[in-house]
């Protein structure tokens, strides 16, 4: 972690990631094609489900980046009591969260359903998708905050061996159960829960393998202290993610309100099927962003800052180059791309095609504020993470959604994204700026 030259080790500990995070992403992909053949209602009311997904992905991140930040510096800090600990609380903490939203979602499914921006037509599919996924919940959010805490303990490749093999069950699953049983939109979250199940259960195994902390529930000693570093570590990684979950519903909310007279569910389905195709170009940078943490986190706690600024800037030029190249080709090949998941739908591929080529304009900026939102997460400068974590799908997002759309229509909320993510790129800027020159101060040994 502190010699290997960094293009290289922030490749190694990227490319299992990118391929686990790739292949979920695909697994939503190939899920939302099996559900598009069924119906455009079916494929809404998976998209509108896919919400509480993102949620309860959050919730994960929030427990395993939390932890596994804390877990990182204890590592570079050579404090394995003070790592077992964390990790115990972590893991234990975020399962017993997931059982409370299970049952509370059971019993409000409905009202849930209706939450998330199912309109009358689409609720029966979104709630036949929520049964299974929200008995899945408390595996889902664990699962992740495991695999978060391999990954930035520097293994990497036992993360990527725990998320991809679910993935691939679960598009097994999808297949089996929708095509062969006939169980349509149930068979897809069915396939989620078992899926789930399995990649929890090998992340678990992994954690009592020889080089990896450990999970014991000896070491489940919850504090105040413990619950402050894991929301100071985890804060950023929970507001970036729940409000793109939040702001997937209220997008979802205003699909419907704009959409031409009975072609809400066409609407609503060409969003959520551009926000899954936008989720898989965001899967590689994540998956590079998440190889540079360990690496940031490790060093920053050796006191090495110019390894720290040197694999902070390789990462941002990475990840600025492969979206030049993916949001091109997202340019290029729209309609190709929208017309795989449903091609019996006009106005569907029509709202996509200007959804995604509008997102596409300005997504490369991205390549700058998450890097960026990583390294302020991993420092534990809470503060400036949250706020840029808050800024895409908060601060910006919603004055966008509630302005732009009123003045310009349903070509106004295809572009909110994009305005958004120019806004976001404004306020991450002067960070990037901020933070080279503190890196440098610091490796100089002048830094007050």
């Amino acid at each position: 972690m502190t010699e290997t030259p960094i293009p290289r080790l922030i490749l190694s500990l990227s490319v299992p990631t990118i391929i686990s995070m790739s292949v979920s992403a695909i697994y939503n992909i190939v899920d939302s094609w099996f559900v598009g053949h069924i119906s455009t209602a079916a494929a809404a009311g998976v998209g509108v489900a896919f919400s509480y997904q993102a949620f309860i992905q959050a919730i994960g991140f929030f427990f395993g980046s939390g932890s596994g930040n804390y877990i990182s510096r204890a590592l570079g800090a050579r404090n394995t009591g003070g790592a077992d600990r964390m990790a115990a609380t972590g893991f234990f903490t975020s399962f017993l969260v997931g059982i409370v939203l299970m049952v509370l979602g059971t019993l409000f499914m409905t009202p849930l359903s209706r939450m998330l921006g199912a309109t009358p037509d689409v609720v029966p599919y979104s709630n036949d998708y929520l049964r299974w996924l929200l008995i899945a919940t408390p595996f889902f959010i664990s699962q992740i905050t495991l695999n978060n805490q391999l990954r930035l303990q520097g293994n990497a490749m036992m993360a990527m061996i725990g998320i991809t093999t679910g993935a691939i069950l679960n598009i097994f699953f999808d297949w089996l159960l929708i095509r062969h049983f006939d169980m349509g939109v149930s068979g897809a979250s069915l396939g989620t829960l078992i899926s789930q199940f399995i990649s929890w259960l090998l992340l678990l195994w992994a954690t009592s393998l020889d080089g990896n902390v450990h999970i014991r529930f000896r070491n489940f000693v919850p504090s105040v202290e413990r619950f402050r570093e894991i929301a100071a570590g985890g804060l950023p990684s929970l507001m970036r993610q729940s409000l793109s979950s939040l702001s997937a519903i209220f997008m979802n909310w205003a699909a419907a309100s704009y959409a031409l007279q009975g072609q809400e569910a066409s609407t609503i389905a060409a969003f959520t099927i551009v926000a899954r195709v936008m989720q898989c170009a965001m899967a590689v940078i994540l998956g590079v962003g998440q190889g540079f943490q360990p690496v940031c986190g490790f060093n920053w706690g050796a006191k090495l800052y110019g390894r720290v600024r040197r694999s902070y800037f390789f990462t941002i030029t990475v990840c600025v180059i492969i979206l030049l190249f993916t949001s091109a080709a997202g340019w290029i090949f729209a309609p190709e791309i929208i017309s795989f998941f449903r091609d019996e739908d006009p106005e569907l591929i029509r709202v996509g095609v200007r959804v995604l080529r509008w997102q596409c304009i300005a997504f490369p900026l991205v390549g700058l504020t998450t890097p960026t939102n990583m390294l302020l997460q991993n420092i534990r400068r809470t503060k400036k993470a949250t706020l840029l974590a808050m800024s895409r799908h908060g601060y910006f997002f919603y004055p966008v959604l509630f302005i732009v759309p009123g003045i310009w229509g349903l070509e106004g909320l295809q572009a909110t994204m994009a305005i958004s993510d120019v806004l976001t790129f404004m306020v991450a800027f002067p960070f990037f700026i901020s933070i080279i020159r503190e890196l440098s101060a610091r490796e100089k040994g002048i830094f007050e």
